[in-house]
């Protein structure tokens, strides 16, 4: 299967592997990592980002294929819809299928509020069915909330908006009883005590996990239960517009027919975004763990309707995406395999980092090792450095691999390569989008009323660089936030007349900036042909 090349490497690996294992590898001191950052990092490329012309956040950067659809023409005008005779009405207008948009209805819709989801593929068809790794919480005896704070808080490079982040890590204990309670499938010993490990970045055990498919098993179960209580799911159907009223407040979203194209108009007393992430943009040509959907549809609509984005500039790179065989090329190698023992080392069989420093850090040292040809794995396809999985079995004995990353043994083992007995060939995959829409702890937009965001959609939570974790822990405490803040809202609200005078008034920001494009958005889906997307 491999070159003479990668035996040679293959063969140093093995050789090392005994004093590896035993190897203690030093983490490196601040001034250290942000010198590495600095210089291998993506987020600090300066060529590969624009500034923004128009819009809430105006003069600040943002990648440059993000910044091409927020200052992109809308999709519709006003002309092409009915406002006055809405295809939907409800209280609680969810747009998103994933955990976050699952989390909120299932609130939303326990506070009384009538409810409906609208999602463009189909619920459960979203990032939260990647997550592969497991959710943090502080809920053993030697932790605590404020310790799981502090971890997050340097993690993030101290960015994170602090009552965001202070609810996250709060909440926490009770997120992981309410899913245990609905039925998640957490790992468990014989007495019943949840197992939690170590991830990147943390000083304690907090890690929940069912195997290494814990994004699937949350997933399923709650949208199970959205479907459990009949909440009324519109599968295959886009918000391409959020949707005002005459006071300025969110009031619903135009909403297309991904099959047909029809346009249908959803009015609501108020919206919560749950769109996900923004990994199928391929931010600088890099691959991605994303679903097909990832294409920042979230932060377009709600730039649009005057909503302020925080920190759009940080994408995390998850530092291990499978970098061998190409049919996988991107996929996700979670962290928890690290976290079980595995070293990264590079083609000479030398570990060159601490396995488990923050994501941020470990990618940008993967990057630096496989700039130079001395260091990286030729695969090919690019260049790559070796995860050493077998160093798992050797420390926690056989067996150890198919209880506790089955799925991962399984996608290797498709492709022939048995990752109990040799390694896996890594390199950095776009997999978080760090930055989001601004929001205070209710969930509410800081710019537009009645505006609730959830998910990967919020920016500020994680500052500039996630834990492991800590987004599915965000989807669930964030969305069951959401659907309570904005059930609760919907009560007392009374929906003006509904306009969509933001589009038009955000078409004359680009022409009056002299902005030439032909590009609309939201995107919606990936074009990987050469015939136009959706």
């Amino acid at each position: 299967m491999y070159s003479q090349e990668f035996q040679n490497s293959l063969k140093l690996v093995e050789q090392a592997r005994a004093k590896n294992i035993a190897l203690e590898p030093e983490r490196m001191t601040a001034s250290q990592k942000e010198e590495l950052l600095a210089q291998y990092h993506p987020d600090y490329r300066k060529d590969q980002f624009a500034e923004l012309k128009i819009g809430p956040n105006k003069g600040e950067m943002v990648p440059i294929e993000l910044a091409e659809i927020l200052q992109a023409h809308s999709r519709i005008t006003a002309e092409d819809v009915n406002l006055d005779a809405p295809d939907y009405e409800t209280d609680v207008l969810v747009i998103g299928g994933g955990g976050a948009g699952a989390s909120a209805a299932i609130e939303a819709n326990e506070a009384g509020a009538e409810v409906m989801v609208v999602t463009k593929l189909r619920m459960g068809d979203a990032n939260t069915m990647m997550a592969e790794g497991g959710i943090q919480a502080a809920d053993k005896p030697n932790d605590s909330p404020a310790i799981h704070f502090v971890d997050a808080f340097g993690g993030g490079h101290f960015a994170a908006k602090r009552e965001l982040l202070s609810k996250l890590v709060c909440d926490a204990p009770e997120a992981i009883k309410w899913l245990n309670e609905l039925g998640v499938e957490f790992d468990k010993d014989e007495n019943g005590t949840m197992i939690t490990t170590h991830g990147g970045g943390t000083s304690r055990k907090r890690m929940h996990a069912a195997k290494d498919y814990s994004g699937a098993e949350i997933m399923r179960t709650l949208r199970d239960e959205v479907l459990n209580r009949g909440i009324p799911v519109i599968d295959f159907t886009a918000a391409i517009e959020l949707i005002l009223d005459d006071n300025g407040n969110a009031a619903g979203a135009v909403l297309m027919n991904m099959e047909t194209g029809d346009l249908m108009v959803a009015k609501a007393k108020t919206v919560i975004i749950a769109t996900g992430g923004a990994g199928r943009m391929h931010y600088q040509g890099f691959p991605t763990s994303n679903h097909y959907g990832a294409t920042a549809d979230g932060l377009v609509l709600g730039y649009r309707a005057g909503a302020k984005l925080l920190y759009a500039e940080t994408l995390q790179y998850h530092p291990t995406g499978t970098a061998y065989p190409v049919q996988i090329f991107g996929a996700l190698v979670t962290e928890k395999v690290r976290s079980l023992g595995a070293k990264l080392v590079n083609v000479n069989g030398e570990v060159f980092m601490h396995p488990l420093e923050t994501r941020d850090v470990t990618a940008a040292s993967i990057i630096r090792e496989c700039s130079t040809r001395e260091n990286g794995v030729n695969t090919g396809n690019g260049t790559a450095v070796w995860l050493d999985t077998p160093m798992i079995e050797a420390i926690g004995g056989e067996g150890t691999i198919e209880a506790r990353i089955p799925a991962m043994m399984r996608m290797f083992g498709q492709y022939g390569i048995d990752i109990r007995k040799e390694p896996i060939l890594v390199y950095p995959t776009l997999h978080y989008q760090n930055g989001g829409l601004d929001i205070s702890d209710n969930c509410m937009s800081t710019c537009v009323k009645n505006l609730f965001v959830a998910g990967e959609a919020v920016g500020g939570i994680h500052g500039k660089n996630r834990l492991m974790g800590n987004s599915l822990l965000d989807i669930i405490v964030f969305g069951r936030s959401a659907g309570k803040n904005a059930a609760a809202t919907a009560k007392n609200t009374q929906v003006g007349k509904l306009t969509l005078d933001h589009v038009a008034k955000f078409e004359s920001e680009i022409e009056g900036a002299g902005i030439d494009t032909d590009v609309v958005s939201p995107k919606l889906l990936p074009n990987y042909t050469n015939q136009k997307s959706i």
